[in-house]
């Protein structure tokens, strides 16, 4: 199976490696083409546009900010779509709207070309051990084919319904991922004001209910000082208004995710949209006049 990558950044570079390792084909393209350079040197193929990775490949995949991206990527001059064929599958990494999911597995279906909405959960070190968890919306078929991908890239897929479905999934991951680094950090500061090791805490209670995967994989990365991503607190941001919407679009109450969603914007307000969406802590840090770990390294 030859596999197109677009997009390499956070996740899309170590993803790419990933299948390189696993003997596919890769090829890629990238706007910063810094990353093609790099990866070509281990093995993939670089290409100058969407539309010439998906010439030369059975699978293309993107991993990409934001809808309007994917869109462009898909749908624009030298976009996927002036490369379909009738092989081709179109598969999506990025967190975006469900509707514009629908919308490109519409247009690239009138070309003979099944799409699939694949975002991912597990983060940069997710991406960099294989150990992703996807969330599939789209063709059936197209999914039982790139189950070789899954296998080289991630620890668990699931099929959850037609194109969208995906992204509806993966909204629902945000709303809980956001209420935990929020909750994390609230008990952290809350530690750290009450005089006792915040660290220590997190220790004690791990292991009880409040267990969860953002007090197993976060606080060891806070307690050195680590603050950068992992996953950018704007693309947090980003992801949590899109749950916004979907839940206006539904007539489905919010009230939790509003609160986390106004958290994360006051922190990229601040300046810290560049950094690890753990580090929202930063917003009490500043409000109780504390600091919790080292600083940054």
């Amino acid at each position: 199976m030859r596999v197109g990558y677009i997009g390499l950044g956070l996740m899309g570079a170590p993803i790419a490696r990933n299948l390189l390792r696993a003997g596919f084909q890769v090829v890629v393209h990238n706007r910063s083409r810094a990353i093609v350079e790099e990866l070509a040197a281990e093995g993939a193929l670089p290409a100058r546009s969407p539309a010439e990775v998906a010439r030369q490949v059975d699978v293309v995949c993107t991993n990409l900010p934001d809808s309007t991206d994917v869109e462009q990527v898909v749908l624009g001059a030298e976009g996927v779509i002036e490369g379909a064929h009738s092989d081709l599958i179109f598969m999506d990494n990025s967190t975006i709207k469900p509707e514009t999911a629908r919308m490109l597995a519409r247009e690239l279906a009138l070309h003979g070309v099944p799409a699939l909405d694949a975002p991912v959960s597990g983060g940069q070190i997710g991406a960099q051990q294989g150990t992703l968890v996807y969330m599939v919306g789209g063709d059936y078929q197209a999914f039982q084919k790139v189950i070789p991908i899954f296998q080289a890239t991630g620890k668990a897929w699931t099929y959850v319904g037609a194109s969208g479905a995906g992204q509806i999934a993966k909204a629902c991951n945000q709303i809980m991922v956001a209420a935990q680094m929020v909750a994390m950090g609230e008990l952290l500061v809350l530690a750290q004001k009450a005089g006792v090791d915040p660290f220590k805490v997190v220790e004690a209670i791990r292991g009880g209910a409040a267990q969860c995967w953002t007090l197993d994989n976060k606080p060891q990365r806070l307690a050195q000082g680590i603050r950068t991503p992992g996953f950018k607190a704007r693309m947090q941001l980003k992801d949590l208004n899109i749950a916004l919407e979907m839940g206006r679009t539904y007539g489905s109450p919010l009230p939790l995710t509003e609160v986390a969603a106004q958290i994360f914007r006051q922190m990229v307000e601040q300046g810290g949209g560049d950094l690890d969406n753990s580090a929202v802590l930063s917003v009490f840090e500043q409000i109780a006049g504390v600091r919790v770990g080292p600083s940054d390294t």
